[in-house]
């Protein structure tokens, strides 16, 4: 197996089987979600004596907007109202849901969470940070502007605060619990909380603003495959010519921010604002992909604050500064350099067609 491939086969594997596993675990959830009596995991005495009586009764099917069966507790009556699923007490499918939840997802979650910046520092330690072939000129450009900075940063600051407050309401009760005691961990579960609730929002607006200032530098073009075929160059420490954004930052961009944030916005209001009509159905099978795609999200992240960082010395000052070296610009980004330089659009030179390696180390 060539460099190239081993690169790819690295960095792609662990995104595609832990989707292919997220997935298998949702399609399977399918029928977990309004539960059969013989499987469902009930959470106390109660629920047990209604899922005996109503044994031989139907169970909602998959397009069925109920989620469960009106129970009204003879012990803790305190409304009929008949709107929506105000007097369900008991949901046959909540505690399965929990146990789910809270039990293999998490643990597949965590797992990879752990896992993935372990992979990172592997790589970081064996093949080290892309380097320049020619020493800084100390000639800057121009490479992003104030406005695309602030979206920038303004995303991936609420994108930080809603990781790291959803891992403290995923993992807080096991993790940190013992460590912080019941008290202090109870009010940063509540600031972990309100934080979530009320910046999530704020990040949908921010991942609006950034698809519509970046979409038109992250359309493919016809020397993205040349990037995509040689691993970006990472392994083999080769400048692969790119335009504005390579091809690993398209795929970021479209899989990620993208994707990933229609994932996490369209569920994340689902479960914000429960006053729309949603059944408990409906809010555990949000909260499911909620789970998986925050994970996917984070673990794609990983990979991108690193190259942005480590990886690719340089790339920082740019997002940080909005401006880069010229010596930098040509090896990272010689499309866009050649098409600043000349004014013109850029194109693919006949001698760096496809398939053709760049000669870096000249011009």
């Amino acid at each position: 197996m060539n460099m190239t491939r081993l690169k790819t086969t690295t960095l792609c594997s662990v995104p595609a089987w832990s989707l292919a596993a997220l997935l298998g675990l949702l399609m399977s959830a399918q029928s977990l979600a309004v539960v059969p009596h013989q499987d469902a995991v009930p959470a106390y005495a109660e629920e047990q004596t209604i899922l005996q009586i109503e044994k031989d009764a139907p169970e909602p099917g998959w397009t069925s907007p109920a989620s469960g069966k009106q129970h009204d507790d003879r012990h803790f009556l305190l409304f009929t109202a008949q709107d929506g699923e105000q007097n369900v007490i008991l949901q046959r499918g909540g505690n399965t849901w929990r146990t789910l939840r809270n039990g293999p997802i998490a643990t597949l979650s965590g797992t990879l969470l752990l896992a993935v910046p372990l992979l990172i520092l592997g790589f970081y330690r064996l093949v080290g940070p892309a380097r320049l072939d020619q020493p800084e000129s100390g000639r800057q450009m121009q490479r992003f502007s104030a406005w695309q900075r602030t979206v920038h940063w303004a995303t991936a600051i609420s994108f930080l605060v809603l990781a790291f407050s959803g891992l403290v309401l995923l993992f807080g009760k096991k993790v940190l619990i013992p460590l912080l005691g019941h008290g202090a961990f109870s009010w940063l579960a509540i600031i972990s909380k309100y934080l979530h609730n009320f910046v999530g929002p704020l990040f949908i607006v921010c991942s609006v603003l950034m698809f519509i200032t970046f979409m038109w530098q992250n359309l493919f073009r016809r020397w993205d495959w040349d990037w995509v075929k040689k691993g970006g160059g990472l392994l083999s420490h080769q400048h692969v010519p790119a335009g504005y954004f390579n091809a690993g930052e398209k795929l970021w961009f479209w899989g990620g921010v993208v994707l990933l944030g229609l994932v996490m916005s369209a569920t994340g209001l689902m479960l914000n604002f429960v006053n729309f009509g949603q059944t408990r159905y409906l809010l555990q099978w949000a909260d499911y992909l909620h789970l998986a795609g925050a994970t996917l999200y984070i673990v794609a992240s990983m990979g991108h604050i690193y190259i942005g960082t480590l990886g690719t010395p340089g790339a920082y000052h740019a997002m940080r500064h909005g401006t880069v070296d010229e010596t930098w610009a040509k090896a990272h980004h010689r499309y866009w350099y050649d098409e600043v330089k000349t004014g013109r659009a850029a194109s693919v030179p006949e001698q760096n067609a496809p398939g053709t390696a760049m000669n870096t180390s000249t011009g």
